[in-house]
């Protein structure tokens, strides 16, 4: 490589996202107090409405008042049908980032620059069933995927081990588009499958019951992860 050559940027440290539908939702403020100085990127918040998934959630009076309390950007999933009609208020309510559902979005390139115009970070999930090649014709407008690696409605279910396969689809897809779109995993996250899922392309991953209900507590067990990261990053850099 000669000196006039640039190199590729280092890949940056993967981002953690708590997600607070696994929290403790009678004290909402102290859990988003908590994770202020920890080891988290990002506060994940699912919203639910019993159409597009079989359960319920929180929804706009929670977001507002959790967001004085939040110290890192809120990352909103909208696991609802017709999303177009709340991404505002969402916006309003504290949304930095806001991901609709492929599945329900026909008018998906709307819906997208929609939330851009909003000025939020615009994402498409996918659900398990639902294959990568169908974000070919939007990844170029993306800034984030979210790659459901359970389906979703409910927290506490068990990883889909193919899902490390999809991240890496997914990559592949964003990368042939030009895209620096953001990956990011949710559903049965933890220390058993965290690395493998940054080394198939994960940037973001979100983590619910791995977190929330672990005996050692939140700030424990997402510093616990990121030092795994850590750990695993060194050691495919020496191998490297």
């Amino acid at each position: 490589m000669s000196a006039t050559t640039s190199r590729p940027a280092a890949r940056r440290e993967p981002l953690l996202a708590p997600s607070l539908l696994a929290s403790d939702l009678a004290n909402i403020q102290a859990t988003a107090e908590l994770l202020a100085t920890a080891e988290a990127d990002w506060l994940h918040f699912d919203v639910m409405d019993g159409r597009f998934v079989p359960n319920i959630s929180f929804g706009l009076p929670i977001l507002e008042a959790l967001r004085p309390h939040a110290r890192q950007p809120i990352d909103v999933h909208l696991m609802i049908a017709r999303p177009q009609d709340y991404l505002s208020a969402f916006r309003d309510a504290g949304a930095t980032h806001l991901t609709v559902h492929y599945e329900a979005c026909p008018h998906l390139h709307r819906v997208v620059e929609q939330i851009k115009s909003l000025g939020c970070t615009a994402g498409v999930a996918l659900n398990p069933a639902t294959p990568a090649s169908l974000l070919v014709d939007i990844a170029a407008d993306l800034d984030l995927v979210l790659v459901m690696s359970v389906n979703p409605g409910f927290g506490g279910q068990q990883f889909i081990p193919h899902t490390l396969q999809k991240v890496a689809e997914v990559k592949e897809l964003l990368l042939d588009a030009g895209s620096a779109a953001l990956i990011e995993v949710d559903g049965g996250v933890s220390q058993a499958n965290a690395a493998a899922l940054v080394q198939a392309g994960a940037d973001v991953l979100v983590a619910g019951s791995f977190v929330f209900k672990s005996g050692g507590g939140p700030v424990a067990t997402l510093a616990g992860l990121r030092q795994t990261l850590r750990e695993a990053a060194q050691e495919q850099a020496a191998n490297n």
